[in-house]
């Protein structure tokens, strides 16, 4: 197989297209038909998309359903993954770029382990913003979430309407607070001890 890049693509069609409804990621799609990809399916990040290769002869249909499997998996695996302070920082200087108008610019952003109760904190006067390590782990969209209901607080105290209003510009608000309203739900339960197998 040549490493021509040339050469690769002229046997590749691509297309770009929205992720699905139900999908995790937030960006474009690109979808890239191979011919001399036959049976294996993979994606990877590309900037601000997702690249997904699929064999050429697969119909609308298959492309969209694997597009999603492709998603769910990357999502997966990031999810998995920690970001350490400087990836936080620079998270949430984008996030306030591209919802926020670039107008909360905190001068640390970190996690803490002293967080048990609440998700995240931030103090206005110093502009820190500190995560609960328990959202390590969780899916991207619910990190984000909380990363820019702390950078709102640097704009604005307190959980007014104008707050409020500046959590609708990020999409997956009502999502990732119904995601952790689940987490917390599911701590509260009885954990009952294992049965046991006679």
């Amino acid at each position: 197989m040549s490493a021509d890049p040339l050469h690769r693509a002229t046997n590749t069609q691509r297309s770009m297209t929205s992720p699905p409804s139900g999908g995790l990621g937030a960006s474009a799609v690109e979808v890239r038909r191979s011919s001399r990809r036959r049976r294996t399916v993979s994606a990877y990040r590309e900037g601000d998309r997702t690249v997904v290769l699929i064999p050429a002869r697969m119909s609308e249909a298959e492309e969209k359903r694997w597009v999603g499997v492709m998603l769910d998996k990357l999502a997966a695996q990031e999810s998995k993954r920690v970001l350490g302070d400087t990836e936080l920082a620079d998270r949430a200087e984008r996030l306030s770029d591209q919802y926020l108008e670039g107008k909360a610019r905190p001068a640390s952003v970190r996690w803490v382990t002293n967080q048990n109760t609440r998700w995240g904190s931030c103090t206005p006067a110093e502009g820190s913003i500190r995560l609960s390590h328990r959202l390590q782990g969780m899916p991207e969209y619910v990190v984000d979430y909380v990363l820019i209901h702390e950078l709102a607080h640097l704009l604005v105290p307190g959980h007014g309407p104008r707050f409020w209003r500046l959590l609708d510009a990020y999409p997956r608000t009502e999502r990732a607070r119904g995601y952790l309203e689940g987490v917390v739900a599911a701590d509260r339960l009885p954990h009952l001890p294992a049965a046991r197998g006679d």
